[in-house]
């Protein structure tokens, strides 16, 4: 009997359709088994005290991180980000403030006048912001912790580098993540402005560096509540050497490199005052732009000296408040090698938390990693934790592993 065309069509989809359904099955039974896998408890090492607010009122350090199941490394991680992460919509009033030297920097505020939580403006709480290198207020990872933070009735406030932000520069000097001078200008014109209101510092990788030294240089005198950092390098040479890397330069360094570059050449007029910019456009790697910008324009004697004076692992023991660090094992930028466990299990105000994947400022999670992921919820409840628990944060970051843990309400 003759088939119709309608019934040979079906036959044939059926017949197609059949080893499809079994190979697609099986592809998804493999990443299935394998984001199973993958998924792991962060390993927090910090004090007891410490540890025991953040399982408390951050649950999140104790959840296991799934990366999302087609993008576990730690390279693909850190370019896909860059490539789907979703930007909520952030509405941001710009101030300059002047500096010592005749500059100015750009800040980037939202004032969250709405909140309903912290209606009076002089209590917000409120959250600094410093972005990574050759980022701004406008990076998807600053976007995400300003939604956090916003709905939850902070108010937040991102410092951007000189040169970074959109403006102009007024003086031949931009920055360094050794130098903090423009980040304690920032903090003292914070303070003056909302004396009553706590304040949260928050770094994302070289950002991150300059919260840390930050803290390491002002003590006490910091006039933070706590920080909290994601993606930092802590050893800027063991950072180049990994970088340096053919895959890393690849995709990653040689990037960096030229949008460097590329801010170089936009100030070239008032930067070639101090610097051979010619030269300096030159660069082809991170390392070879420090040598010729960076230690030229901040006075070190060499690439080494300012790496060595950049680098905050071995400053965690100059900091006196409570300050709690992600990284991903993974990172490509930062080494696992060079994580400062051992000193991070001796302070009472440290905890370094390291998850198994998520490159740099990845953490991606879900099908879809468009949206929110670990790095973000982590940066929300640690936030929530610091702004509505401070009394209880103190008494856990002043215990020492030899008292019993504070019991926190």
């Amino acid at each position: 009997m003759l088939l119709s065309h309608a019934e040979l069509w079906r036959a044939c989809l059926e017949r197609v359709s059949r080893p499809c359904a079994v190979v697609l099955g099986a592809v998804t039974a493999a990443l299935y088994y394998l984001w199973r896998r993958a998924g792991q408890s962060p390993v927090l090492v910090c004090s007891d005290g410490f540890r025991v607010f953040l399982q408390r009122h951050c649950p999140v350090v104790a959840e296991c991180f799934r990366p999302t199941p087609w993008c576990w490394g730690g390279r693909l991680q850190t370019l896909v980000r860059a490539l789907i992460k979703s930007s909520p919509h952030v509405t941001y009033r710009n101030e300059l403030i002047q500096t010592c030297d005749g500059g100015q920097i750009s800040l980037d505020w939202t004032d969250n006048c709405g909140s309903e939580q912290y209606p009076g403006g002089a209590v917000r709480p409120t959250v600094l912001i410093l972005p990574g290198l050759t980022g701004n207020s406008q990076q998807t990872y600053v976007l995400h912790a300003v939604s956090q933070a916003t709905r939850r009735g902070y108010r937040c406030v991102v410092f951007n580098n000189r040169g970074f932000g959109g403006e102009e520069l007024l003086t031949p000097l931009t920055f360094c993540a050794a130098d903090t001078s423009d980040l304690e200008r920032v903090v003292m014109h914070v303070k003056e402005l909302y004396p009553q209101a706590p304040l949260l510092g928050t770094g994302v990788s070289l950002g991150g560096m300059l919260l840390l030294n930050y803290l390491a240089r002002k003590g006490s005198e910091a006039g933070l509540l706590a920080g909290i950092t994601m993606s930092v390098s802590w050893d800027t040479l063991e950072s180049c050497a990994s970088l340096e890397q053919p895959i890393n330069w690849l995709l990653f360094n040689r990037h960096l490199t030229g949008n460097l570059c590329r801010t170089i050449k936009r100030h070239r007029r008032i930067l070639e005052t101090v610097v051979d910019v010619d030269h300096v456009l030159k660069a082809r790697s991170i390392r070879e732009f420090d040598e010729r910008f960076t230690s030229v324009m901040f006075g070190f004697e060499s690439c080494l000296d300012y790496y060595q004076a950049a680098s905050p692992g071995y400053k965690l023991p100059m900091t006196t408040v409570p300050v709690l660090c992600l990284n991903a094992a993974d990172d490509p930028f930062s080494p696992q090698h060079a994580l400062p466990v051992s000193l991070a299990q001796r302070l009472p105000n440290v905890a370094l938390l390291v998850t198994s994947h998520g490159g740099h400022i990845g953490f991606l999670e879900g099908l879809c990693p468009r949206g929110e992921g670990y790095m973000d919820r982590l940066f929300g409840q640690f936030a929530q934790a610091v702004f509505e628990h401070p009394s209880a944060l103190k008494l856990a970051c002043t215990a020492t592993d030899d008292d019993d843990p504070p019991v926190t309400p």
